[in-house]
């Protein structure tokens, strides 16, 4: 008995480890979150914030390949406190129960995501800590899960691709550019093409690719450079965190393109093409392109700007 009490107040790291089927699993864990919210039943909670601590404990499935230091392979820790950030500005809530509830829902949305543990507690409603905890597992919601899903996909931000030449690069009206972008609602991730350089050529189609890529990626490096506000990114799981953040993004494109089970079929010395490739990938609400010609067709809506005119 004196165990099982222990084991009640322990983390949910041990509970987990605990109960534990045969074949363990990997977990990931997030301790001692703590959030300023207004929630709770009572009168003298209305109108007034207090502490929420959240200790969360996600079992994932194993991966069955070596993981490559690649963070759109695993279920990043993001994941779990925005789901608990998206949870808190939904609506306020009366019970910390109906709040573990849909943050291990929305958790379990997570392909990797096998089971949950969520603790949250008040910390300023007594001497002590008041609190609840709960486990679930994805076929505790069943048909919920896609309902959910189908939601977060209508959700899901689309974000505006602007596509740079390198003379708009090199253009003195670039930060006002940079300027009026960040003022817009849309999400905005930017777009170059390879340098005004000579690249060097291997005579081998697959390396030449390669190759090509990192010129970009090159080119992109520059942009950040010339505004500190843009920021590279490489990988989806960054894109999808500096979009739901406000960030400026400038596409590195050898990681998405080489892992891409359809890739483009353009060549990337096409980089306006490249770049459409990619709006679509994205779900993009258009692709802007300043200074170079539209690509003949485009999976997203698309319009040209010269150097000299205003983007909106």
């Amino acid at each position: 008995m004196a165990d099982e009490i222990r084991l009640a107040f322990a983390h949910p790291a041990e509970r987990a480890i605990a109960t534990a089927p045969d074949a363990p699993h990997d977990r990931i864990s997030l301790r001692d979150h703590t959030v300023e919210v207004e929630i709770g039943a009572f009168q003298a909670e209305r109108g007034t914030k207090q502490r929420i601590c959240f200790n969360v404990v996600v079992e994932v499935a194993p991966q069955t390949g070596v993981i490559d230091d690649d963070v759109d392979r695993i279920l990043s820790y993001d994941r779990v406190t925005e789901a608990i950030a998206h949870e808190l500005a939904a609506e306020r809530l009366n019970l910390l129960e109906t709040l573990a509830e849909r943050i291990a829902e929305r958790i379990l949305l997570e392909p990797q995501a096998l089971r949950t543990f969520v603790r949250i507690e008040k910390l300023d409603r007594g001497p002590g800590a008041l609190g609840v905890e709960i486990v679930r597992s994805k076929r505790d919601f069943g048909e919920e899960l896609d309902r959910l899903a189908h939601e977060i996909a209508q959700e899901r931000p689309h974000p505006r691709v602007v596509y740079l030449s390198n003379a708009a690069i090199a253009d003195p009206r670039l930060t006002s550019w940079v300027d009026e972008l960040a003022s817009r609602r849309d999400p905005v991730i930017l777009c170059v093409g390879r340098p005004d350089l000579p690249a060097p050529q291997t005579g081998h189609a697959m390396t030449q690719r390669r190759v090509d890529l990192l010129a970009i990626e090159q080119n992109g490096w520059c942009l950040a450079a010339a505004d500190l506000r843009c920021k590279v990114v490489a990988t989806r799981t960054e894109l999808d965190w500096a979009m739901k953040n406000g960030q400026i993004c400038v596409w590195a494109p050898s990681k998405i393109v080489l892992d891409a089970t359809q890739g483009p079929r353009t060549h990337p010395r096409d980089s306006v093409a490249l770049a459409a490739w990619f709006a679509g990938e994205m779900d993009a609400c258009e692709l802007v392109v300043i200074g170079e010609t539209l690509p003949e067709s485009a999976p997203v809506p698309q319009r040209g700007i010269d150097p000299g005119d205003k983007l909106f």
